[in-house]
């Protein structure tokens, strides 16, 4: 656009060179030439909009948006138009209390109150694109700032409706998957009211109350210590039984000792013992004195 216009401007000047000065006039051919010149390239370079990679084009026309969409590549369109593109791809739109982290500068985290009345703070990330088809209804309705309009407005606004149903602790472990499906079906749905279409909805992190958190961890330390008295009373438990079976053992052990053994038996094993003393290499002489009814016995050893 700015080429045809220098060049208009450069031919207006030629055609009337005779009039505004006798310098203009000598160099009257050379300005009319490069006056058609730029206003032809101008005008041709005006008719071609290149559009490129995940992008498309918007013509608008003295204020009015034109229904035509110009896909990737080389468009030839009317030189007056302008053209304002689109990105189609994946977007993301972060909200978190780290300064440096968020399209926002500072604390942007999203604070709610929750069922019992606690505050809680909320970092999230959306996901989402522009509908190719719809981008001329986003330019007239809501213009290219849309990411503010829409996407930043809707989601902190529809988080706030939906986390009043829900407990700061339920939020934070139980019910987070719930809240988020929740939170999802709904700021979908404004988004495609909107044109644009909702690809994901990441909660980063839910941050609650100091107190909640101490009350929190008491809680769990308190459970840990539970399940560490259970492991140990179980443990003496089997330790218990151990010894139960162990003394039943040794009862039916000298029970049936005492029920087998006999005075032929021990005898009989007395014999063995002394047999094996006096075939020993220091056996010597060996005098056995029996009991009531035995006969004393004498072994003589071989040394």
């Amino acid at each position: 656009m700015t080429l045809t216009i220098f060049g208009f401007v450069l031919l207006v000047v030629g055609l009337n060179a005779s009039r505004l000065s006798e310098r203009l006039e000598r160099l009257r051919g050379g300005l009319i030439f490069l006056g058609a010149a730029f206003l032809l390239l101008g005008l041709a370079l005006s008719t071609v909009v290149q559009i490129g990679v995940g992008q498309v084009g918007v013509q608008t026309l003295f204020g009015q948006v034109q229904s035509r969409i110009l896909r990737p590549g080389l468009s030839v369109v009317n030189p007056l138009v302008d053209v304002i593109r689109f990105d189609t791809r994946t977007q993301n739109y972060t909200m978190s209390a780290v300064h440096s982290e968020g399209q926002q500068s500072g604390d942007d985290a999203i604070r709610v109150l929750s069922a019992d009345g606690l505050e809680v703070v909320i970092d999230l990330t959306v996901l989402y694109h522009v509908v190719p088809d719809q981008a001329p209804k986003i330019l007239s309705n809501i213009g290219e700032d849309y990411q503010d309009k829409i996407v930043r407005a809707i989601s902190r606004t529809r988080i706030r409706d939906n986390a009043v149903y829900y407990d700061a602790v339920a939020l934070y472990s139980t019910r987070r998957e719930e809240f988020q499906a929740r939170i999802l079906a709904a700021i979908e749905k404004d988004f495609r009211a909107s044109g644009l279409q909702l690809d994901q909805l990441l909660i980063r992190n839910i941050q609650l109350p100091q107190s909640v958190k101490a009350s929190i961890e008491s809680k769990i330390s308190a459970e840990q210590d539970a399940q560490k008295m259970q492991f140990v009373l179980q443990k003496e438990k089997q330790e218990a039984e151990r010894k139960r079976v162990e003394a039943q053992g040794i009862a039916d052990y000298q029970r049936i000792v005492n029920t087998e053994l006999s005075d032929k038996l021990l005898q009989y094993e007395t014999i063995k013992a002394n047999q094996a003393i006096a075939t020993s290499p220091n056996a010597k002489v060996i005098i056995m004195g029996g009991g009531r009814g035995n006969v004393p016995q004498l072994l003589l050893g071989d040394k």
